[in-house]
């Protein structure tokens, strides 16, 4: 597990949604924040969104200057890129020396800085497995973000996973790998519950087994830092029943169909982003 860096003083959240109330779940069970749940303020919306935030015991506002006055530390914008402006506004209007952060899919880093001049700005492509904690986010830093900010979108990130730092022109390529890929491995678990199924089990016992595999065989690469494919061979011995499975994947073009399932998902991420087709094919070769 990654270390968390620092204590945080108060963290902000406009937009209160299921990702928002990980993160703020995430910061509180990993005590990150001294003053526990009174050191979060958020705002939304949504009313219902809201009370169970006040329920948990966090401050809640039907303003966002609040949210940005009470935030000593960090204001997450865990909101609609359509509405990004919006709240850009509302920030700018209220002083504070809080690191901006923003989760917001395809609001770019320069877009952030012209609405916030004088603002430190990051921007953070986080996933869905961040409602169970077990998020794989990544990270670009502003122009004026400084270390003290880099550890502070450390901590609240890892308190709900994994955290990592990219350029942002590589952010595309996140959205299109950890970004779309748990899509990907749902389908997977989908399809060895299938074959569990095929070949005799329940779909209940079919799909636990699919599925604890799965997340067995990826806490075996991330706790021993071995390279999958050694893994792999570790599992597979001469003639054996797992390198006849292997066997049928490489006939089905498994690797190269995943391989060309992220490429895809990077490049519409581009193309959502406003690049051309022409650049993404000679700029990023895709």
């Amino acid at each position: 597990k990654q270390k968390y860096y620092q204590m945080l003083e108060s963290v902000g959240f406009i937009g209160s949604g299921m990702m928002a109330s990980a993160l703020m779940d995430g910061l509180i069970a990993k005590k990150a924040l001294p003053g526990g749940p009174s050191s979060v303020t958020c705002s939304d919306i949504y009313h219902p969104s809201l009370q169970r935030a006040a329920d948990k015991g966090y401050n809640i506002s039907t303003t966002n200057g609040k949210v940005v006055s009470n935030a000593k530390s960090a204001v997450i914008l865990a909101v609609k890129p359509n509405v990004i402006q919006t709240v850009c506004e509302d920030i700018a209007q209220t002083e504070s020396d809080a690191v901006i952060i923003s989760i917001a899919a395809g609001v770019t880093l320069k877009t952030l800085e012209e609405s916030l001049p004088g603002r430190r700005v990051i921007r953070v492509m986080p996933n869905t497995p961040c409602l169970v904690g077990e998020a794989a986010s990544a990270f670009a830093l502003g122009k004026l973000a400084n270390e003290k900010d880099r550890e502070i979108v450390q901590t609240i990130f890892g308190s709900v996973g994994l955290a990592m730092e990219v350029s942002e022109k590589l952010l595309d390529a996140v959205t299109g790998l950890s970004g779309s890929g748990p899509a990907y491995v749902f389908q997977f678990i989908e399809a060895l519950s299938d074959g569990g199924v095929r070949s005799g089990l329940s779909r209940d016992v079919a799909t636990k087994l699919a599925a604890q595999t799965v997340k067995g065989a990826a806490e075996m690469v991330l706790q021993t830092g071995k390279h999958p494919g050694l893994l792999k061979d570790g599992v597979t011995s001469p003639g054996g029943t797992t390198i006849a499975g292997v066997e049928a994947l490489e006939k089905g073009a498994f690797r190269a169909t995943t391989i060309s399932a992220v490429k895809a998902a990077t490049k519409r991420s581009m193309q959502l982003g406003g690049i051309s087709s022409e650049d993404i094919e000679h700029k990023f070769n895709l």
